[in-house]
């Protein structure tokens, strides 16, 4: 993607390095919870299942509107081929099927301080967990899509509403880890018994 030897590497990441870097900040969220804010079970899966669920919402609203966006001019070309143009030319490329750290970081520490606008210390070290384990069930499962063969279950179901937002119609299917949202807002594909 670029020329020079300093920015490329940026843009390749192997599918295990947000596992190294996020599980840690679970782990530590969840002690935080337990160990400083001495929550309940209730609360934590509470908050928890807020974030999973935040996180869906989140996935589902960037693919669509920030990925999806069309790019109006050279300078956006170049910037949304380099940010997901790549992954619909090359869907196979196994460097470039994860965030790489150099945006998942910074990404990672502004939605951190947003969500800090409504949630407070103790209400975040639940929630920030969920949202970062769905993250992570988004990345590792985006990868998993795009190079197990899943042979039945849910998994088998996701990777097929995956496939089909790649090579059908990139304009329908923005849930990666699950086809919620395109049902809720209208961009699911229609059932072929459907179709007019």
């Amino acid at each position: 993607m670029f020329r020079s030897n300093l920015l490329e590497p940026l843009t390749k990441v192997h599918f295990t390095v947000p596992l190294i870097l996020f599980v840690p900040v679970v782990l530590y969220f969840t002690w935080k919870a337990f160990a400083s804010y001495q929550v309940s079970i209730g609360f934590y899966f509470g908050f928890f299942l807020i974030g999973l669920f935040v996180w869906s919402l989140t996935e589902y609203v960037m693919h669509r509107f920030v990925f999806h966006l069309p790019p109006k001019g050279k300078i956006m070309e170049r910037i949304h081929f380099i940010f997901h143009g790549v992954h619909h030319d090359y869907p196979m490329d196994k460097l470039r099927l994860v965030m790489p750290p150099s945006v998942s970081i910074p990404l990672a520490l502004a939605l951190f301080y947003f969500f800090k606008l409504f949630f407070n210390e103790m209400q975040m070290a639940a929630f920030f967990p969920g949202f970062m384990v769905g993250y992570l069930f988004y990345d590792i499962g985006h990868y998993a899509m795009h190079h197990y063969n899943f042979k039945s279950g849910i998994m088998k179901k996701i990777k097929q509403h995956h496939m089909l937002h790649h090579y059908q119609d990139a304009d329908k299917g923005y849930g990666v880890s699950s086809p919620l949202w395109d049902k809720i807002f209208g961009s699911d594909f229609e059932k072929k018994g459907k179709k007019r």
